[in-house]
């Protein structure tokens, strides 16, 4: 069980550069296409993680949303 943390949006458009901004992304006019836990070792290794996905390189956006230990 975990707190969320503030998210942080990850977008790697054609895999040449990775984007970050904080912050949800609050409206979208693309479907939500789920969503998964991944176990990282930080917030950095999560973003390098999910920056690889489909989803982040064909232009579209993953956010990541750290958990506290409670």
């Amino acid at each position: 069980m975990g707190i969320a943390g503030t998210p942080v949006q990850v977008r790697n458009p054609n895999a040449a550069q990775v984007e970050t901004t904080n912050g949800p992304f609050m409206t979208s006019s693309l479907p939500v296409a789920g969503f998964a836990i991944i176990e990282a070792a930080n917030l950095a290794e999560a973003i390098d993680m999910v920056s690889r996905t489909p989803c982040a390189v064909a232009h579209g956006v993953v956010e990541v949303w750290p958990l506290k230990q409670a």
